[in-house]
């Protein structure tokens, strides 16, 4: 899990990072008391900064540890009364956390620091995500928007008519599996009439938050965001676009071949056959991934070539199983087996007799030994390589754990996703051969629409990944207004995606603030950098385990030399610059879209075939 305020504590960190910071005409606090001192003294010592990173480092492991584990139980026994005390604690986590940024902030301009102190200096004063100015009545206002545009997203239905309203999860279900292009487009439409409120709350919000991010030292929010790629912020998005840049022709052919297959199916009417394809038919709320709409864009022919849902059935496995075989993935690459209080305390089944919280995740209660995952498992495939994934987290978690409180995260923040999906790519048919769960390893007939389904998950999310912070970013740095975000956020879904809005948008639609992370300001960029380092991380462990196969039918399984080059970089955390922590396992420090190219080359191949005499691109 994330440290550094997780969503659902956005409101919290906004509220008070500007409260840790002394009013105009408030009377001295503790930071003011600092500030008067340091005036008499002359500027802050090296000896002081790292004095303060100590002291720092140790308060917020003891409170962070602390919210942990009340958020553990908050989400494993959702009342009232969990509620209040997660927010208490979360509430002493966050407080730490904004007076250190403030701190820090004042500290940046101090000589002769080694590297681990300006290192932590510079996250700590980057680890709030919407920082408030240092003015009461702005701190208030600004809590205030978060909670209402928070509100708006979790509250909002489409109502046709009063006492008929359809909840998001309604909505999605019509994206998934309807084929009908009207009920398609109300359901589309219908999502987006909850985001016009809040296109205003968040226009004030971005100036709120760049006041904040000015009063740390940044220029505005989108070079704060950006500041912690050990690179320079400015840089930063070229980097993006040149590694978009080496996918993209997959995706443009991947592209191609769906838009002429829903041409197909729905008319070339529907679908223009020489531009950006209409988003209410992707199969997906956003179109951000497209792997509901496989069955008409899929290859003919051509199946899995096993059920592994009914194969984990008829073998008898449960919860416990499932989790047990992915534990023995990671022993089989040399790693030490996972500690009995994972098996005491982690949650596997959804309890009868009280409400949890389901949603997948891995946790490092006392970011030592007390790792758990919480997940209600279901015997099927998809739970299976969820819990391999979900343990890549946990081993993640494990190898750094003697590192200090700052460092103890990965090595950017697409790494930790990175790792699980790096993992659940080696759930191959010659790992399930080798494991008993099949007899022999299929022959490739099958893989053709293996690989399909996955690009259309992992391919076709690619620029949605990487245009909503480009989206942000230019927000935050004032290049539109805000009766002209809706323009940009089309703009740049048409020049990624080649994806257009159904028709004409109202002119105060503000489309962006239908995507839970544009509201809650989960930043985006982690997902897309996830997509591409997976890819890295399997063709370089493919490499180590002496893979002569193609690599999308690899598995590192039982590679101790696999093993010991992942724990590599796993062990190093944040503790060093991403691009060593890339380097230790790959051999290189640049990342490389390019292993996604070699995964998914023979439906590249076939693409390309199908693409024959089409016309490409829009």
């Amino acid at each position: 899990m994330d440290r550094l305020c997780w969503p659902a504590l956005l409101i919290i960190c906004t509220a008070l990072i500007a409260a840790c910071k002394p009013a105009p005409d408030a009377a001295p606090g503790a930071l003011a008391t600092e500030a008067a001192a340091v005036e008499q003294t002359g500027s802050p010592s090296a000896a002081e900064a790292v004095a303060f990173v100590a002291e720092a480092e140790e308060e917020l492991s003891r409170l962070g540890q602390a919210n942990e584990r009340m958020t553990w139980v908050l989400r494993n026994f959702i009342t009232e009364d969990t509620e209040l005390l997660a927010a208490k604690t979360a509430e002493a986590f966050t407080a730490a956390q904004v007076e250190f940024a403030v701190k820090a902030a004042s500290l940046n301009d101090v000589e002769g620091l080694d590297y681990d102190t300006r290192r932590k200096l510079n996250f700590l004063r980057s680890g709030t995500v919407m920082p408030a100015p240092g003015d009461v009545a702005k701190v208030a206002e600004q809590a205030e928007i978060g909670a209402k545009l928070s509100g708006l997203f979790g509250q909002g239905s489409y109502c046709r008519e009063e006492g008929n309203c359809l909840a998001l999860g309604e909505l999605e279900e019509i994206m998934a599996h309807s084929r009908d292009p009207e009920q398609l487009l109300e359901a589309w439409e219908g999502w987006r009439t909850v985001s016009p409120p809040m296109k205003e709350l968040y226009a004030r919000q971005v100036e709120l938050a760049n006041q904040g991010a000015t009063e740390l030292g940044y220029d505005n929010l989108g070079t704060m965001w950006r500041s912690g790629y050990d690179m320079d912020p400015a840089d930063f998005p070229a980097e993006l676009d040149r590694l978009w840049g080496q996918v993209r022709p997959l995706y443009e052919a991947l592209h191609c071949h769906v838009r002429a297959r829903l041409g197909e199916y729905y008319g070339s009417g529907a679908v223009p056959q020489d531009g950006p394809i209409p988003a209410h038919l992707l199969g997906n709320m956003w179109a951000q991934n497209w792997e509901n709409i496989y069955d008409l864009v899929g290859p003919e022919a051509t199946a899995a070539a096993y059920d592994l849902s009914a194969i984990l059935n008829e073998q008898g496995f449960d919860a416990i199983g499932m989790v047990k075989t992915a534990e023995a993935f990671f022993s089989s690459l040399g790693f030490e087996e996972l500690p009995e209080t994972f098996w005491e305390r982690s949650l596997f089944v959804k309890p009868a007799d009280r409400d949890v919280l389901c949603h997948p995740s891995a946790w490092d209660i006392d970011e030592k030994e007390d790792l758990r995952i919480k997940m209600c498992i279901d015997v099927n495939e998809e739970d299976f390589n969820t819990i391999h994934h979900e343990l890549g987290h946990n081993y993640y978690q494990r190898a750094y754990n003697q590192e200090s409180f700052l460092y103890r995260t990965g090595a950017n923040s697409g790494f930790h996703e990175a790792v699980g999906d790096t993992l659940s790519l080696s759930i191959t048919p010659r790992y399930l051969a080798r494991i008993g769960l099949l007899d022999e390893v299929p022959d490739a007939s099958g893989d053709l629409g293996l690989l399909m389904k996955q690009a259309l998950v992992k391919i076709a999310f690619l620029p949605f990944g990487l245009m909503v912070d480009q989206w942000r970013w230019k927000v935050f740095a004032g290049e539109v207004s805000a009766q002209e975000y809706n323009d940009l956020w089309w703009q740049l879904r048409k020049q990624y995606q080649g994806v257009a809005a159904p028709g004409e948008r109202p002119a105060g639609a503000f489309d962006p603030g239908a995507k839970y992370h544009v509201p809650t300001n989960v930043s985006y960029t982690r997902y897309f950098l996830a997509h591409i380092l997976q890819f890295q991380f399997h063709r370089s462990l493919c490499e180590i385990a002496g893979n002569e196969g193609p690599v999308h039918r690899c598995s590192i399984y039982a590679s101790p030399e696999a093993g010991g080059r992942l724990n590599a970089m796993l062990e190093k955390g944040r503790s060093r610059p991403w691009p060593e922590a890339l380097e230790a396992m790959t051999g290189t420090s640049e990342m490389d879209a390019t292993a996604m190219l070699d995964y998914f080359a023979p439906l590249q191949e076939w693409l390309d075939e199908q693409n024959a005499g089409r016309e490409c691109g829009w």
